[in-house]
């Protein structure tokens, strides 16, 4: 029999922001891939990462619903039905809280009603899967699933260092609670996400601009020089900013995000003039932030971090409370 998990037994938020500003490094890897990952599995379902995020907030409605009313559902009952009902789509709503103009919402909201994934039906409002599935395979959820499930057991390893627990989750453990309080968790991590899109938004213009340099950030984050070092937040950032002298050419960042070719020159050209990234003689894009794209960048990061430490405080204390007894 389960015993009354102690309010003393979870992970204060300050202190999950603390272990991870100092050993940044070793959580830097499955953070940036799970990101990485995200937005180009998010540009392959509709070669729009706008309209993939639109989807996801209509469905994050559903998680918020359940939210208020205290109704946990697990990721197989969640992804069992074909249809999911929704509330009204409020295009203002959207606009304001994902930060894309309202005639874009607007413009979004109507080819996903051509394409049959939004269906009406007198005055309810449906999530057709199965016209999903032809675009996002099911086992992408998983892979992101799983994704998840390796930062936190890469996170919970740094809580054992740190003394802060007495013994680590196995992965399988994480992922299982992650699957039975899916729609809980999901809810911290679209939260997380949300606030992730919006920021950079801001700061890059669109969302494919920032895939693009994202991507080269992960690929001088996983420099082998990076992966053997003990590295806090600023450091980091310091040194991973003009950390990858090889760099990626252009046709090699299309064939991993599935952006056309064309439009990632066009892209990379507008984060070299933004001081983002560098191209050398051998049109090799590598990672050069500088000057007040630097300090823009940094403040940005630590804000995420935050954000951050918040989505891990809420997911990882359900995970403790559920597993240590």
């Amino acid at each position: 029999m389960k015993s009354v998990p102690s309010i003393s037994s979870q992970i204060d938020e300050n202190k999950i922001f603390k272990i991870i500003n100092k050993n940044f490094s070793k959580l830097a890897p499955s953070y940036y891939k799970l990101i990485s990952n995200w937005f180009i599995r998010a540009y392959h379902v509709f070669e729009d990462i706008d309209k993939y995020l639109i989807v996801v907030y209509l469905i994050n409605k559903d998680f918020v619903f359940f939210r208020r009313h205290a109704i946990v559902i697990d990721f197989e009952t969640f992804f069992r039905e074909k249809t999911l009902e929704i509330e009204k789509i409020n295009i203002s709503d959207i606009s304001k809280d994902l930060q894309i103009p309202k005639e874009s919402v607007r413009r979004k909201v109507y080819e996903l009603e051509k394409k049959g994934v939004i269906k009406k039906f007198k005055k309810k409002i449906f999530i057709d899967r199965t016209v999903i599935s032809k675009y996002f395979p099911a086992n992408n959820r998983i892979t992101t699933l799983n994704e998840v499930s390796s930062l936190l057991y890469e996170f919970n390893k740094l809580l054992k260092e740190e003394n802060e627990i007495s013994k680590t989750f196995e992965i399988h453990q994480i992922t299982s609670s992650l699957k039975e309080n899916y729609t809980f968790c999901w809810y911290q991590f679209n939260k997380f996400l949300f606030i992730f899109t919006n920021r950079w938004r801001a700061e890059v213009k669109d969302l494919e601009t920032f895939c693009i340099g994202f991507l080269v950030m992960l690929n001088a984050a996983d420099n082998k020089n990076f992966r053997v070092k003990d590295l806090n937040l600023k450091t980091f950032q310091k040194l991973a900013m003009s950390a990858d002298k090889t760099g990626l050419n252009a046709m090699s960042i299309s064939e991993i995000t599935g952006i056309p070719r064309p439009t990632v020159v066009r892209k990379v050209k507008y984060l070299i003039n933004n001081d983002y990234l560098a191209i050398n003689e051998k049109k090799l894009i590598s990672v050069n932030i500088r000057g007040l794209a630097f300090k823009r960048s940094t403040n940005l990061q630590d804000k995420n971090m935050l954000s951050l430490s918040n989505f891990i405080y809420r997911v990882f204390n359900k995970i403790k409370v559920i597993n240590s007894n």
